[in-house]
């Protein structure tokens, strides 16, 4: 039996179109969850909208709609984006559906039936973007320190959640579990900053606004954003307080959730003492990813330097801008992203590294063998060099997405194709050409380039998936080793083009 590997990325919130800043989050999650897909896992993974709030409420009356239909179509329009960049997630959940709705009430009433969720008053400074309450220490010059924008003084009753009981618990799990937070910076920001100064128990409940889950047993009360939100990782594989099903237990502790280095403080304090309340175990790892900046700021419609990923794949192609966003953020400092800087790539990397070695390989193979290549073993140092390469890529890959390093590796590929290219010039198939006695060795040639393209390939799949099933379908061939193997054949189909050049101008 295959075994389970379930991701999680943050849900997304309707308050308005995503910016592919927001795009490189739910790519990320697909590339690792299409990589063990590739390795022979049974994969879960789930990505969804995030609905409820006093913003949303305050958004639908400006565009005169109820907040459910302006969060039917956020929703929509954020699934369509998630869908235009070819993302393989098993469920898109929402934070509306009723059966979400009903478990969040079972698990607030558990709570507090358990002495977790206590009724108070709440006093404080809130930012309504963030939906976020802060004491005056934490400002930033006073204003909100997540979003830079002014807060107000509120006070309502509120239900509170006793995060203090578990603050110690917390602590020793992080401690204890030095994976559960990644990237180290982010754990000892963690750690640091907001844990070991001491944990203030947290607003649960809000009586001020009407968009959310209602509190079943006190109707004044609507549960507040991050129970709601938070939970939806559980809520949606089947469980519920008094019944745990086998998909719970199959995928749940998460392997990853994969989140915005913005909302992490959220996802490693609030969410881990929700579920020791709740008595479920942790995920295994929580991996707080970089932002893409634009012009090396962070994006923001005020500022007006927002791009949005439809654009981009209609100017550029999917897997252009999927190559992109995988490839130019490292594993943990931001990375940047113009026009220029991505047209460098596609002309750099995919139309002269890998277009241009498939179209030459397959070009050749059809004007010298008609298409048809078999191994004729005409091996020297060459050849050697390049089929080492092609079977040390897969360990290397599997390295570096183990600590989820996916930039890296797709430079291992990379490195194989340039190899493979360079492998060419080594080796000069146009001047094997012409010389009848070289013609096994021409097409030992080709057959190890073929080779080295079809590895390759399959091993692209979980980043540039349609440019990886265009080049398997112009090599025409279906075995899926990944390694090099001494006795495939080909039957090549006509080369098109898998990335033009762009001119800058």
């Amino acid at each position: 039996m295959a075994k389970s590997f379930s991701i999680f990325t943050a849900i997304a919130y309707t308050s308005g179109k995503p910016h592919i800043g927001n795009t490189y989050e739910i790519v990320l999650a697909d590339s690792i969850a299409r990589y063990k897909r590739l390795k022979g896992y049974d994969v879960y993974f789930q990505t969804g909208t995030d609905e409820h709030g006093e913003k949303i409420e305050k958004k639908a009356k400006e565009n005169n709609v109820s907040p459910k239909e302006y969060v039917d179509k956020l929703s929509l329009e954020i699934k369509d984006i998630w869908d235009i960049m070819n993302t393989s997630y098993d469920n898109f959940v929402r934070t509306t559906d009723t059966n979400h709705e009903k478990i969040v009430q079972h698990i607030f009433k558990t709570m507090y039936d358990k002495g977790d969720i206590y009724k108070g008053e709440y006093r404080g400074l809130y930012c309504v973007p963030c939906e976020s309450f802060w004491t005056e220490s934490q400002l930033v010059e006073g204003t909100c320190p997540d979003c830079g924008r002014e807060v107000e003084e509120r006070k309502e009753e509120a239900y509170f959640f006793r995060l203090s009981k578990y603050q110690k618990q917390l602590e020793e799990y992080i401690e204890s579990h030095p994976d559960f937070i990644q990237p180290v910076a982010r754990k000892n920001e963690m750690l640091n900053n907001f844990i070991k100064p001491g944990l203030q128990d947290l607003c649960v409940s809000r009586t001020s606004f009407d968009w959310g889950v209602p509190v079943d047993f006190d109707d004044k009360h609507i549960v507040y954003v991050w129970l709601d939100a938070l939970t939806n990782y559980i809520t949606n594989i089947g469980y519920d307080v008094d019944n745990v099903t086998d998909t719970f237990k199959k995928y749940w502790p998460a392997d990853v959730q994969l989140i915005g280095k913005d909302i992490i403080r959220f996802h490693t304090i609030y969410w881990p003492c929700f579920l020791f309340s709740l008595g479920l175990d942790l995920p295994k790892k929580v991996f707080g990813h970089p932002w893409l900046l634009m012009n090396n700021d962070k994006m923001s419609k005020s500022k007006g330097n927002v791009i949005y990923a439809d654009e981009l794949v209609k100017e550029f192609g999917v897997d252009a801008v999927r190559y992109y966003l995988l490839h130019e953020i490292p594993f943990s400092s931001d990375g940047n992203i113009t026009r220029e800087l991505l047209i460098e790539r596609i002309n750099g990397d995919l139309a002269n590294v890998l277009g241009n070695l498939v179209q030459r390989t397959i070009s050749m193979g059809n004007k010298y063998f008609n298409g048809n290549i078999s191994n004729k073993n005409e091996q020297t140092e060459y050849d050697k060099n390049l089929i080492n390469a092609v079977n040390n890529l897969d360990s290397a890959i599997e390295a570096k997405m183990d600590k989820l390093e996916i930039s890296s590796s797709i430079d291992e590929i990379f490195d194989v194709l340039r190899i493979s290219n360079k492998y060419i010039d080594e080796t000069t198939p146009w001047v094997l050409a012409k010389n009848p006695s070289m013609q096994d060795k021409l097409e030992t040639v080709i057959y190890n380039l073929l080779e080295s393209i079809r590895v390759c390939a399959l091993l692209l799949k979980p980043y540039l998936p349609d440019t990886s099933d265009e080049i398997l379908k112009q090599i025409n061939n279906d075995n899926d080793s990944l390694n090099y193997i001494t006795d495939n054949s080909y039957s090549l189909n006509e080369p098109t083009p898998l990335f033009m050049r762009i001119d800058n101008k």
